[in-house]
């Protein structure tokens, strides 16, 4: 099982919106060298939704080829369309991913028996471990705890990403799983109550900025040391609370441009950071000493 903290990688990319390979290689070494135990190339704060398939596959390699096998590499291969999610699994089992990662088929608005089949046939199609990922708030998409758990009766799903905040869920998937099913939060500023419910690491955005902080976060919350881990999350709010406000991965990727990590690249419909949180972003960063 993998666990612990789990960085929801940004793709970086120059003024222009290409990507930055260099730039990649840079971040996922940080990756390495700070202690973060798992990567996620391609999910959506790595902008899936406005990279082409020919660009999706190849940074999934990218990171696969730089990691070498020292941490697992999970692949995001979600899509809207279920023959678009299969096929992005399958390039991702033969680059070598440890897992996919596949958010809720967004837009369409599936009933929960269109979850259930969609999920189903990526199972059936590609033999290797997948990783559900709930977050409604983007999808407007929301796959129940009895979908989750229907799901989680096939083999090679082997967990959720649940990125709804709402700890009752948590906790309900937590009691009622298999004890083999990964239950990981999405969301930043629940997390540490999530891992200490029982909950099995983090798919963070924060970790991109402080993959540091976010390891010993995680190490702590899994090892149930509630004292500590609240007195490092208390620590972390603002910067969590600064990484969304604006859409993801806005923030995020500014701060790391601030950070001198990669560029300022984004690309269209989403713009660079608002001059107005400029100083906000900063102050957050500041204050946990990243700056």
């Amino acid at each position: 099982m993998i666990t612990g903290s789990i960085v929801a990688l940004v793709t970086p990319m120059t003024s222009t919106g290409e990507i930055d390979w260099d730039a990649l290689d840079k971040v996922v070494d940080l990756h390495l060298d700070k202690g973060t135990d798992s990567i996620v190339a391609v999910g959506t704060t790595g902008e899936s939704a406005t990279l082409d398939c020919n660009e999706h596959c190849q940074v999934i390699k990218r990171v696969i080829k730089r990691v070498n096998g020292r941490i697992p590499v999970i692949a995001g291969t979600g899509a809207n369309s279920t023959s678009e999610a299969i096929e992005l699994t399958r390039e991702a089992k033969e680059a070598g991913a440890d897992a996919c990662l596949l958010v809720t088929p967004y837009y369409n608005k599936p009933p929960q028996e269109g979850l259930y089949q969609h999920y189903k046939a990526v199972a059936e199609a590609v033999d290797i471990p997948q990783i559900l990922y709930n977050v409604p708030g983007r999808t407007a998409c929301d796959m129940l705890p009895e979908t989750v758990l229907r799901l989680a009766e096939i083999d090679n799903i082997i967990g959720i990403k649940e990125a709804t905040g709402d700890l009752d869920r948590a906790k309900e998937l937590i009691e009622n799983a298999p004890k083999d099913f990964a239950i990981y939060s999405g969301d930043d500023a629940t997390a540490p109550e999530l891992m200490l419910l029982g909950g099995h690491g983090n798919i963070s955005v924060t970790a991109n900025v402080a993959p540091a902080e976010m390891s010993q976060l995680c190490k702590l919350a899994i090892a149930g040391d509630a004292e500590q881990t609240r007195e490092l999350q208390n620590k972390l709010m603002p910067l969590h609370d600064s990484m969304f406000v604006e859409a993801n991965p806005i923030p995020v990727k500014w701060a790391m441009s601030e950070m001198g990590l990669m560029g300022d690249g984004i690309r269209l419909p989403l713009v660079p950071l608002s001059e107005q949180y400029h100083e906000e972003v900063r102050a957050a960063m500041r204050a946990t000493g990243l700056i």
